[in-house]
């Protein structure tokens, strides 16, 4: 059931209402049901895999939390951790990875060992990860196990976050969804008005920049003057498919008087490509820091490096050796998340390099800027990283949106050797072809102008959404009409796309 369909909208309205009319303490059972509902109308033969990972966590908890009431020693801790672990990831490694490792061991080795076709879950990735962080948390004794069952498995299904995130955390989302609420037409009035904002992006923006960048990759053979401007409108598609997802998402929650976690900030308004990952993708890139970055860097093996490369570089230069390589391990799993190829091995290990490089420079950077008499508190300065960094971050879309490794090199060398934006106007837009083609690029520019005042505000501290929510009814009323007619009539007329990242 996709976010963008009539009937995700009807069961929406439908659960909503249902919420509110039944008494407060029977609340959270119907948001199970509904989870468990939306989850099977997309695909019923994966239900098994949820629950699998719902069981698993839950009982490893359970465990974990006896051994520690019992006294026992840690080692049955770990042991309970580490099985609750292997059986969850080991879930997700047979369905997303399992084909892609035989099938490089029977290239490398010319092995005929057979492949397992299965259809990759809905959501996998990201129920994996939060139930991971839930055993985790447990462990080290940052929340205490969920003891029923049924709410337990609330928090893993919640619908609105079931496909696509955010991630969640134990500790500020499973008390939201079991306490009664009562209806507040504040929360529905900004939930509709997250949700709309949300369409527009993905079904404006999102879908039109898709006509041009699936047109660019689909035939580069073509378009081969446009390469520089596919990796520019994938940028835009990707931003405003998934950001718009999460609007729709956290609308969505908000109807009900949940609060999700924010999972975007403003990411094409970063200084640094450190800065962008702390605002892009955000309960992924804080579920990384928190169980892979700082658990390795705090490791036995980091700090005899630590000591090691102290004494052969220096104090400054040989703290920041271990730190980036942490940024390299955290980015190759960044990196594998995002799918079994290649291409994703060598993505996340080029942005923990990145990073790497920029922590392993820091002082040779800040050498120079005293040099240049530069403060970094200067307003052209400010707009120098911010344009760097969004030049870094557009660039590095050649292998997120290729094939394989192969079509996102060439399309690298195509943008920095042939020039061509008269063939732009050769690619036909939606249903009208050639002849809207410049409309098209007038929506998608005057969409990206909007979002991005619309940015450059909230990152002054001014809050949008409370600003219309304090207007008159009437007024509020009318700027939502306005923006769902927007969508009747500056909405992308080609084949409808589903959101880039539910297939995660």
């Amino acid at each position: 059931m996709s976010l963008v369909s009539n009937a995700f909208l009807i069961f929406v309205l439908t659960a909503v209402v249902l919420y509110y009319l039944i008494p407060g303490r029977y609340q959270w059972i119907l948001l199970l049901l509904s989870g468990y509902v939306y989850y099977l109308s997309g695909n019923a033969s994966c239900l098994v895999y949820i629950l699998f990972s719902t069981l698993v966590t839950y009982m490893a908890a359970l465990l974990i939390e006896s051994r520690q009431k019992a006294g026992k020693p840690g080692e049955q801790q770990k042991a309970a951790l580490c099985i609750g672990l292997i059986l969850n990831f080991g879930m997700l490694f047979s369905v997303k990875y399992l084909g892609f490792i035989t099938g490089n061991l029977n290239q490398l080795f010319h092995l005929e060992i057979p492949g397992i076709s299965i259809l990759l879950p809905l959501g996998i990735s990201f129920y994996t990860f939060q139930t991971s962080g839930y055993l985790l948390d447990v462990y080290w004794n940052k929340i205490e196990p969920e003891k029923n069952l049924l709410k337990f498995s609330l928090f893993v299904s919640f619908f609105p976050q079931l496909l696509q995130g955010p991630i969640g955390r134990y500790d500020r989302l499973a008390p939201q969804l079991t306490q009664p609420h009562q209806l507040d037409w504040n929360h529905i009035a900004r939930g509709v008005e997250r949700m709309i904002y949300g369409f527009c992006k993905k079904l404006i923006i999102a879908d039109w920049a898709a006509v041009f960048t699936d047109a660019i990759w689909g035939n580069l053979d073509k378009y081969n003057g446009l390469a520089l401007f596919g990796l520019l409108f994938y940028g835009i598609q990707l931003y405003a498919d998934f950001s718009g997802a999460m609007d729709v998402v956290l609308g969505v929650a908000e109807l009900f008087g949940i609060h999700l976690d924010e999972n975007f900030r403003r990411p094409y308004l970063a200084v640094s490509m450190a800065d962008y990952w702390k605002r892009w993708h955000i309960t992924l890139g804080e579920w990384m820091m928190d169980y892979i970055f700082y658990p390795v860097s705090l490791s036995k093996f980091m700090k005899w490096l630590s000591g090691h490369t102290r004494r052969i570089f220096g104090k400054k230069t040989g703290r920041l050796v271990p730190t980036a390589l942490c940024d390299l391990i955290v980015f190759f799993f960044v990196g594998i998340w995002h799918g079994a190829s290649w291409k994703y091995v060598f993505y996340g290990f080029l942005n923990g390099g990145i990073i790497a490089f920029s922590v392993l420079m820091g002082n040779q950077y800040r050498k120079w800027k005293k040099a240049l008499h530069i403060s970094g508190s200067e307003a052209w300065y400010h707009v120098f990283c911010i344009v760097r960094t969004f030049i870094i971050v557009n660039l590095r879309w050649f292998l997120d949106r290729s094939e394989d490794m192969k079509q996102g090199f060439r399309v690298l060398k195509l943008a920095f050797t042939r020039f061509s934006p008269a063939q732009l106007f050769l690619i036909p837009a939606g249903r009208e072809g050639k002849a809207f083609t410049l409309p098209a690029l007038a929506i998608i520019c005057a969409g990206c102008i909007i979002m991005l005042a619309l940015g450059i505000m909230e990152e002054k501290g001014i809050d949008i959404r409370s600003r219309i929510n304090s207007l008159r009814f009437p007024v509020a009323a009318a700027i939502c009409f306005l923006l769902f007619l927007m969508i009747g009539l500056f909405g992308c007329t080609a084949a409808p796309r589903g959101f880039i990242y539910a297939q995660f």
